[in-house]
């Protein structure tokens, strides 16, 4: 593994073999399927061949082609079964490791950052990352005043080679989009993009990670590490020990996976409410069960401010869609900008279409599960049902692209963990303005 591929012609040339090599096991199962192999056996074979050779572009690769990856791994819980299968192993993957960078690269970012005598800040490093992100890896340390320590040490070339991705990961969309039914790819892209400047500068980064933690400090619920030291390229924090959310989906018990999904929904809305920010990047790999049983939050990079909670508006709108006041929601949205004026919209239509992001606090304790997203994408995303027509008339402003993000994949990331939820109780304390309706008893 050599350093991050920073030169667009080398990094097109990877991620342009996606598609060619699907391209070239597609014609080469027909063949053997010409030869009198079996069908199904051809196409397992293939689907689980693309995914192992996904997970090796996009992971070398790193960058933007990385965090792509782990957006859609969120995702992995709509895939039908039978393709799941093949999948959700490669993809969880990308969450949680990549190939690692040589160790006189992370000494030259170290140099370059902390200074010469960079040594002399800790007592050991370990020059073996323990973990790898989209831009950076992890690397486990302890600081010269005794703490164990996290070194997260962004890739040299970074910012070309995320450009670079931006520009060129449509080839890799191409293919994405027949295995991802249902996923609108292009908002992930533009948001990526939108976001690049400011997750480049790790600066940021331990400012918003500093915030939490301060609003966090002592949280019987909640751990965030403090920040030790944050440089550009280079962020030092604290130590954080836990079973990490992708363990606990791949092989929790279910009172793991009930914790962790009411500790998780609850963070989501208590940053806002709490630190003024919403943790913006949802995978698993940023999320893990400390020993104490508190909900571990690491990497900071994307945020989104929201220093007065989430927007006033959300609450209501949540409460008036329960009561079933298919106009005032109508009304609502029209008036925040997701339905235009010169949209005819039937208000009946678009209830019906909104019900499947409503049913989680419809009762007092909501389970979800692969199944249930299954179902709430066929319900959005078939031709054949007459709501499918209302997702071509809402709009989307540009203030709420993030939150809608952010809840799109944290909803993956609950139908993952398949979690019980007492999403009510969390809603009726954090979510500003909702008052939501009785529990109907035949619910």
């Amino acid at each position: 593994m050599t350093d991050l591929p920073r030169k667009a012609v080398v990094r097109s040339a990877k991620l342009a073999s996606v598609p060619l090599g699907f391209a070239g096991r597609t014609a080469l199962g027909l063949g053997k399927r010409l030869g009198g192999r079996p069908a199904e056996m051809v196409a397992a074979e293939l689907q689980a061949r693309t995914a192992q050779q996904l997970f090796q572009v996009l992971g070398e690769l790193k960058g933007g082609a990385m965090k792509f990856g782990q957006a859609l791994s969120i995702f992995e819980a709509a895939l039908p079964e039978d393709l799941a299968v093949h999948y959700r192993a490669t993809l969880t993957k990308l969450q949680d490791s990549a190939p690692p960078m040589p160790t006189s690269s992370v000494h030259g970012v170290l140099r370059a950052d902390l200074g010469t005598r960079w040594r002399s800040k800790f007592t050991s490093f370990d020059d073996h990352p323990v973990a790898s992100a989209s831009i950076g890896q992890v690397h486990r340390a302890v600081w010269k005043d005794g703490r164990d320590v996290a070194v997260k040490i962004q890739y040299p070339g970074a910012g070309a080679a995320l450009m670079s991705d931006i520009r060129q990961i449509s080839r890799v969309a191409k293919v994405a989009a027949g295995w991802v039914p249902g996923i609108e790819l292009g908002p992930i892209l533009d948001e990526l993009r939108d976001r690049m400047a400011e997750e480049l500068d790790y600066r940021l980064e331990a400012e918003s990670q500093a915030t939490f933690a301060a609003a966090f400090e002592d949280d019987p619920d909640f751990a965030v590490p403090r920040v030790v030291e944050g440089r550009e390229h280079v962020i030092v924090s604290e130590w954080l020990d836990g079973l990490p959310l992708s363990r606990i989906i791949a092989e929790g018990t279910q009172e793991q996976r009930d914790t962790a999904s009411q500790l998780y929904l609850r963070f989501l809305l208590a940053g806002p409410a709490r630190a003024g920010l919403l943790h913006a990047d949802p995978h698993p790999g940023n999320f893990r069960i400390t020993p104490d049983g508190r909900l571990g939050v690491i990497d900071f990079g994307a945020v989104n401010r929201l220093p007065d909670g989430m927007p006033p508006e959300i609450g209501p709108l949540l409460t008036t869609g329960l009561e079933g006041s298919a106009e005032d929601v109508l009304e609502g949205l029209r008036e925040i900008g997701f339905v235009k004026e010169r949209i005819e919209l039937d208000p009946q239509r678009l209830l019906d279409y909104l019900e499947p992001f409503m049913a989680p606090f419809r009762t007092d304790t909501f389970t979800f599960s692969r199944d249930w997203l299954r179902g709430v994408f066929a319900h959005i995303n078939d031709p054949r049902q007459p709501n499918y027509a209302v997702a071509y008339k809402l709009n989307l402003p540009p203030e709420y692209l993030l939150i809608h993000r952010v809840w799109g994949g944290g909803i993956g990331v609950l139908s993952q963990l398949g979690g019980t939820v007492h999403g009510r109780a969390i809603v009726d304390e954090l979510l500003p303005g909702a008052e939501l309706p009785p529990v109907d008893s035949n619910d």
